[in-house]
Formats: C-alpha cells, structure tokens, sequence
C-alpha cells in the first residue's frame, strides 16, 4: 500500500494538469485512470481527434471550392476515410504519449485502473487500498442520454460524440440531434466531406445562450454550406430498420408530428457528470439536483479531504475551465490560494468559420439592468481576412455605457479561437475598450477587426 498527499481520480485535462502542478509544488502524487491511454475523454474521444477531423475536413473544403479561384488546379480531391481515420488516430496517440511522459518528468505514479473512494484519505484501485491526505475527484463527463433514443456505436447507426468520430465509412445523410457545440462541430465535418447534414434542435435557435446575432449570422453561414436546419421540435424517439434510422419529431409551433429518415443518427444533446463507481452515496459527498458534485468556493466537497473539478463539479463543461481547476485546486491543497475567474472564461466553436465569446452577451447585459454600448466590426473590412476568403462574420465589442469597461466579446470569424485571448487579458485587467482601441494591432492580420470593434465603441471604426 502507498502513501500520497494527493490522488487525481481521472487523468482528463482536469486531473492530469492537478496531478502535475501538485507535482511541481512538491506533493507526492497519484493519478488514477483506467484507460489505456491518458489524457480522458478530451485527448481520446473529444476535443483533439475531433479538431483532427475538423481541420481534414476544412482543407478538403478548401480544395474543392477555393483552390480553384486561388490559381490552385489540383484537380478532384479523393478522400480517403481510412486514411483519415489514421491521421485522426496518431494526433491522439502523440498527444497522449505526451501526458505520460510529463508524468515521468513529474514522478506522478500512474494507478491504472478504477477508483472506489473507501474512506477519506482511502482510494482502492483493483485490489489495492492507497492512502493519501487528499483526493481530487476529476472524472469527467459522459454523452446525456435522451429519451426515446438507443445509442449503439458498435452498430454504428444511432451514435453519440464518441461513435461518430469512428463511423466505418462517410455517409451519405446524417440527422443531428442537438444544435449545441459538438453537434454543429461534428455535423459540419461531414458536410464538408459530402454527407447530407440535417439538424434538429428543440429551441428556436441554435448554439444556445450565445449571442442572438451571433446565432442568426452563424445559422445564415452554416446553412450556405449545406447544412439544414429543423428548429423548435422535439424528438420523440428513433428507430432502425434496413440499415438506417427514422428519427421521429413534433414542431413545437403547431404541434404536427414529423419524421426524418437517415443512415447516420448523431445524438448531441449535451453532457452529463460521471461519478459512479466512486462511492460517493456511501461517503455522503452533497450533489446537486443536475449529478454534479457539490463544491465550495475552494473546490472542497462536503466531506472533508474530498475535492472535485471539471466536468464533476458546477460549470461550463469546458477542458480549459477544468485545468483552470485543476491548476487552483493544487495550490490550495499545497497551501497557496488557489483562483479561478469564472466571469473570463472563453468558448469556442471550431468550425469554419470560427465561433468564440466570453463574458456577457448583448441579451444577458441588459436583462442584467447595465447600460451598455456595442462596438461592431464585421470582417468584410479586414484586408486579411478577404485575402483568405473569409471574410463572412464580425466582432462584437460589449462595454459598460459609463466606465467603458469590457463587459464581453463574440466573434464569428476566421481565428476567432485565438483572437479572443486578446479580450480575455485585456477583461482580466479591467481593461476599457478605449484601451484596446489605443493598442497598436500589426496589419495585415484578422485582429484589426477585435481593435475596430473597440474603435466602434467610442467615436467609430475606421474601414467601414
């Protein structure tokens, strides 16, 4: 039996980056996994090998509509599934492989196996009992289940996020439930590779609680690239015969009942916290009414020694929230002050184009009662972007009407994943837009347009 100041249960983005910065703040620490691999959902069946598949796909886009107008003649673009897949599969091992050797660097004992936390400061894994002072609860997520709907990826017809990044072959029509982030993302990646897409979300709008011009400007573009869309409708059930599914649904505006059929169902209704198997009834860890650990201001559960973060814990179900966590728990378990600012937290859809926001939207600022004003930008006066042919989109600068204080950020647009980190320092420091309207932005490149939307907020843009 060993002994640690910590034990990680879960090696996601969470827990691998608790485990190492504990490391690195001189704990003894565990790390328990039971997969294969490290690096949890979002290295294994997430984040990466769907941006793997994104970022295939788009170049396959780009071949077959803007190659040609570049001066490019390549010609037909065959694709090859297999061959994709392999790529899709080595992004994931390098970055796996990764997370083990900066285990090794950190001298973080990888537990391989599951978690069944006996006691305080009592971890069981297998047939071994572990002790340790501290337990980090950081295990995750899992696809929600929606009633009526049987997913079976082995099947390879009904399939959740993890099944459709392995279908045995394109095809030829899928119907996505769920107009959130992974259904859009992975709808639009194989839209590009040919595949008739039809989406059916539940609300009367897609990505939900994003910016509603956002939303609009991004449903126009989506739906210019093929895919449709069956808004306020809720599905009562799918079914499977022949080889394809049936998925059956009611427009919640007049009540009729429809029906879609397809060879591919993907079910993208969002997540839910996992936590069985742990034992956390038998411990008496409070949880909330939605599954999800209940936690302090600190990360602690209601029983002492027991923390929880990431997907486990309350929040946006995001990878970098949970490091955040992950890094802030560390340190207030090494005895430092740990510090997660929940207001500054991106998120980012990565499509082409891109969609990222943080802070307020322009909704939210105003049924908040603030008094605001909107800097607007829209890509089509950014030199940089038109040269690249991606100039459909905007920037949209929200800021306090009094103090000009950045209160939020959305952007639809090229780089739009990385321009918003500018947004975000800029609100970590209470920045005003008037101070990035001031900072000298370097021409030609897209973040002109997050300056220009700052500009908006004050006596006006310059290109437009």
């Amino acid at each position: 039996m060993s002994t640690y100041d910590l034990i990680v249960i879960g090696a996601g983005p969470g827990g691998y980056v608790c485990a190492i910065r504990a490391a690195q703040l001189g704990l003894k620490v565990a790390c328990v996994e039971g997969r294969e691999t490290l690096g949890g959902t979002c290295l294994n069946v997430g984040c990466i090998p769907s941006k793997a598949l994104l970022h295939t796909s788009h170049m396959a886009h780009e071949a077959h509509e803007n190659f040609a107008k570049m001066g490019l003649n390549v010609g037909n673009v065959d694709i090859d599934w297999q061959k994709m897949q392999g790529y899709k599969a080595e992004t994931v091992g390098g970055n796996t492989k990764g997370i083990e050797f900066l285990f090794k660097k950190n001298k973080i004992d990888w537990l391989k196996g599951w978690a069944t936390i006996e006691a305080p400061g009592k971890v069981k894994v297998g047939d071994t009992t572990h002790e340790t002072k501290n337990v980090v609860i950081a295990t995750g997520s899992v696809p929600s289940a929606l009633k009526g709907v049987t997913v079976d990826n082995d099947a390879g017809i009904i399939v959740d996020s993890t099944g459709v990044l392995a279908l045995p072959k394109i095809p030829a029509s899928m119907v996505v439930i769920g107009a959130g982030v992974i259904g859009l993302e992975l709808g639009s990646v194989y839209a590009r590779l040919g595949t008739q897409v039809t989406v059916v979300e539940y609300l009367d709008a897609i990505t939900p609680g994003m910016d509603a011009e956002v939303q609009k400007q991004f449903q126009k573009i989506l739906t210019k690239q093929g895919l449709k869309f069956v808004l306020g409708a809720a599905v009562s059930g799918v079914e499977t015969a022949e080889g394809k599914a049936r998925v059956s649904y009611t427009l919640r505006k007049d009540n009729s009942d429809q029906a879609l059929e397809a060879e591919v169902v993907l079910v993208a209704t969002g997540r839910r916290p996992y936590v069985e198997g742990l034992g956390l009834d038998k411990l008496g860890v409070a949880m909330t009414d939605r599954g999800y650990v209940k936690v302090d201001g600190h990360w602690a559960t209601s029983v002492p020694g027991i923390y929880a973060i990431g997907d486990a814990a309350p929040g946006p179900m995001l990878a970098h929230k949970a490091e955040d966590e992950g890094m802030a728990v560390a340190e207030v378990i090494a005895g430092k002050h740990g510090h997660v600012n929940y207001d500054v937290i991106p998120g980012v859809i990565y499509t082409m184009p891109e969609v990222a926001a943080v802070g307020l939207t322009e909704e939210a600022a105003k049924a908040d009662g603030r008094k605001i004003k909107v800097g607007k930008f829209p890509f089509m006066g950014n030199a940089r972007a038109k040269a690249v042919m991606q100039a459909d989109g905007f920037v949209k600068l929200i800021a306090d009407a009094e103090t000009d204080r950045i209160l939020g950020c959305h952007i639809i647009g090229p780089n739009a994943g990385e321009m918003i980190h500018e947004v975000c320092v800029a609100m970590e420091f209470g920045a005003a837009a008037q101070d990035l309207a001031l900072t000298c932005h370097a021409h030609p490149t897209t973040s002109e347009a997050v300056r220009e939307a700052a500009l908006a907020c004050g006596d006006g843009a310059i290109h437009v």
